[in-house]
């Protein structure tokens, strides 16, 4: 069951464009006239604010609820839903207190990625909201208390600090690990099989192979091709490679074997009853540590500059045009980032290089991670101004020793504004009046 999970949870997943995505899948159904009929009222009241049941109904319709589900879990569902839109409610007002405010141009842009994610157009997307039961005004509304979470949240990791010496304890911790539980592998093998009923000379002659295939491989050649060539396991066609999973999924005899090899190590041959296995460890680091390689992607991308709202408008409908006429080729991305960007990119056709996670702020990061190689973004607004991405190529890449750092230094900031959230939460409820009305149903 996808129960509604706590808002310092859910916080991590804010942008409203992953949250509508079924509901407005193109097999919607009209909501049931019952359902619209039934009348409205007051569950709660949060200093002063109210909560109404339909709020509840309309988040209880997001949670995909088994039929074998007990019903003492169905019973339960709509107070933990009230308690989340609680927990919200009062977020929300501390964020109103704190001056934090959604622009317009930013629900827009939220909009036009709920429908791109839908494989929509925007006019399409709102042609559609009724079948889940939703006005324009509440979707866009439910947008931009999505959004403002999110800055809330920001604005808390922005505040935490993590320390070189943080770091050092934290790979302490966890470099190194021998727990087959917290460790994650990948191996790839080369096959060599023994019949069941085999003789000593074909025994002999098995092993014999192996041997040769682990000295190949020591030696440098191609694990993969050496795979595809010569194992007889049914992943021989994938370059031998097992799959990434926790280490004590793997045959104990291969977790053994593998226990003191490092990324790269060629280990066997193993002989089992199956016959003699090359192994080459292609991965390997505890659970808790991040990826030992990052995904970089090679983007570009057009600045208009924006210092208010009006200015935010007028900018996206003027990059809204501009990316019509890259789209429909009548001029390149990279002669129109030299003609109207006002990046210090421009001069080189907005070429950003290539970026790794973490590197641009969050609005634009999200609109590039969701952009397939030669796709162009709608208008990203940040606070830089207002945004065409183009993202030309990916590629992963080893993290280098310092990037490790960096990678670990960000989870760990993470962990701690999670933290630092959970416990806001706690501190504004624990402040907060709250009055329960009738219970929802």
């Amino acid at each position: 069951m996808n129960e509604p999970t706590p808002i310092t949870r859910a916080a991590a997943h804010l942008l409203c464009a992953v949250l509508w995505i079924a509901p407005l899948a193109a097999s919607a159904q009209p909501a049931a006239p019952a359902a619209l009929a039934t009348a409205d009222y007051i569950v709660a009241l949060v200093n002063g604010e109210p909560i109404a049941a339909s709020e509840v109904r309309a988040r209880l319709a997001r949670i995909d609820v088994p039929a074998n589900a007990p019903a003492a879990q169905r019973a339960a569902l709509p107070r933990q839903v009230l308690e989340q839109l609680i927990d919200e409610k009062v977020l929300l007002q501390s964020a109103a207190d704190a001056g934090i405010r959604v622009e317009d141009t930013a629900v827009d842009a939220a909009e036009a990625e709920v429908a791109r994610r839908n494989g929509l157009s925007v006019a399409q997307l709102r042609e559609r909201l009724p079948q889940a039961g939703l006005t324009l005004a509440a979707f866009r509304a439910n947008l931009r208390n999505e959004l403002t979470l999110q800055r809330l949240r920001e604005r808390e990791e922005a505040r935490v600090r993590v320390t070189e010496g943080d770091i050092d304890a934290y790979l302490r911790q966890h470099q190194g690990s021998t727990d087959p539980a917290r460790t994650v592998l990948e191996l790839a093998q080369v096959l060599i099989p023994v019949p069941e009923q085999a003789d000593a000379e074909q025994v002999a002659r098995a092993r014999q192979t192996a041997e040769d295939v682990a000295r190949r491989a020591r030696s440098g050649e191609d694990f993969a091709t050496l795979a595809r060539r010569l194992s007889q396991a049914p992943e021989a066609a994938n370059g031998g490679r097992l799959g990434l999973r926790r280490a004590d999924r793997y045959p104990t005899l291969f977790w053994e074997a593998v226990r003191g090899a490092r990324a790269g190590d060629i280990v066997g041959p193993l002989r089992s009853g199956a016959g003699f296995h090359v192994l080459r460890v292609v991965t390997k680091r505890d659970a808790n540590l991040p990826e030992p390689t990052v995904t970089q992607t090679r983007v570009r991308h057009i600045l208009l500059r924006a210092t208010d709202e009006a200015a935010q408008r007028a900018a996206a409908a003027r990059l809204q045009a501009l990316r019509e006429r890259i789209v429909s080729g009548q001029i390149t991305f990279e002669a129109a980032a030299r003609e109207v960007s006002e990046d210090g990119s421009a001069r080189e056709g907005g070429a950003l290089g290539w970026a790794a996670p973490g590197l641009f702020v969050p609005e634009f990061e999200q609109a590039m991670d969701a952009l397939a190689p030669g796709q162009v973004s709608a208008p990203v607004p940040t606070r830089f101004g207002v945004h065409l991405i183009e993202v030309l190529e990916r590629r992963e890449v080893e993290r280098s020793p310092r990037e490790m750092r960096e990678a670990v230094r960000a989870l760990l900031r993470q962990q701690k504004a999670e933290e630092a959230f959970e416990e806001q939460v706690r501190e504004l409820r624990g402040r907060a009046y709250v009055e329960y009305r009738e219970p929802p149903q």
